[in-house]
């Protein structure tokens, strides 16, 4: 039945299903994964790092990005895509800053990102942004702030998500050890133990996951993006090493 009806993105199945915008939402799933949490002392993205070849020059990440100085985020999926709609937010927020002289508030960045990505759904010889992002940002309105979004063009707001593969397992996880009241540090660690259970390991190193958080520098309301370098990270893993076991030794018990 779906053959009929999922060769264009305008096309509606008799059940009132967009094949093709479903099909870029699966495609997500398939892709590293990536998870955010929000803090009170600010906020924790962080994603999976695809091993390649040895050879590869890397300069930067390809899926923590900042766009400006107080928003970044961290993809999930077609990297090309991700660029596309990177490139346009950090136009987005620059046309805001030479119009007003003032940062533009979070929400309503994502909310023009999401809707270029839901104009990309309605229209004909166009294909859906294969990519979902978690936006992590900080304005004098809201304060911290984590919004997901996804192909479709929705958004929402969230204390701790995850995208990618086997983003379920990392929900569970968080709905089990979020607090309120949850430190950076404790965010930092738990996104360790999250990302061994979605890569399924328990002896993590720093090629394979990277780590960023966005917060404000002491006594003022400077945010500061931070990507963990490699040594960084390695102290985060072996701090992180005896709560990842604990929680290996749970699960086959």
């Amino acid at each position: 039945m779906s053959r009929r009806y999922d060769s264009r993105t305008t096309i509606f199945s008799p059940e009132g299903r967009l094949y093709q915008v479903e099909y870029a939402i699966e495609a997500i799933s398939h892709a590293g994964a990536a998870v955010g949490i929000l803090t009170k002392d600010g906020i924790v993205l962080a994603c999976e790092k695809k091993g390649g070849s040895k050879l590869l020059d890397v300069q930067k990440s390809e899926k923590l990005f900042k766009i400006d100085n107080h928003i970044a985020c961290v993809v999930a999926g077609i990297t090309a895509d991700a660029n596309i709609l990177i490139a346009n937010a950090r136009l987005y927020t620059q046309q805001y800053m030479y119009a007003y002289q003032n940062p533009q508030p979070v929400e309503q960045l994502v909310q023009r990102v999401t809707d270029l990505c839901q104009g990309y759904t309605q229209y004909g010889g166009l294909r859906p942004f294969g990519v979902a992002f978690l936006f992590a940002g900080w304005d004098a309105n809201y304060g911290f702030q984590l919004y997901q979004s996804d192909p479709s063009g929705n958004y929402g707001g969230w204390k701790a998500t995850s995208i990618g593969e086997n983003s379920n397992a990392a929900q569970s996880i968080m709905k089990q050890d979020y607090k309120d009241d949850i430190t950076l540090r404790e965010a930092m660690l738990m996104v360790v133990k999250i990302l061994s259970k979605t890569l399924g390991t328990v002896t993590l190193t720093s090629e394979k996951l990277e780590i960023a958080t966005v917060t404000l520098r002491p006594g003022t309301e400077e945010v500061v993006y931070s990507e963990m370098t490699p040594a960084e990270l390695s102290a985060l893993i072996t701090e992180a090493a005896p709560i990842v076991a604990a929680a290996a030794a749970s699960e086959s018990s």
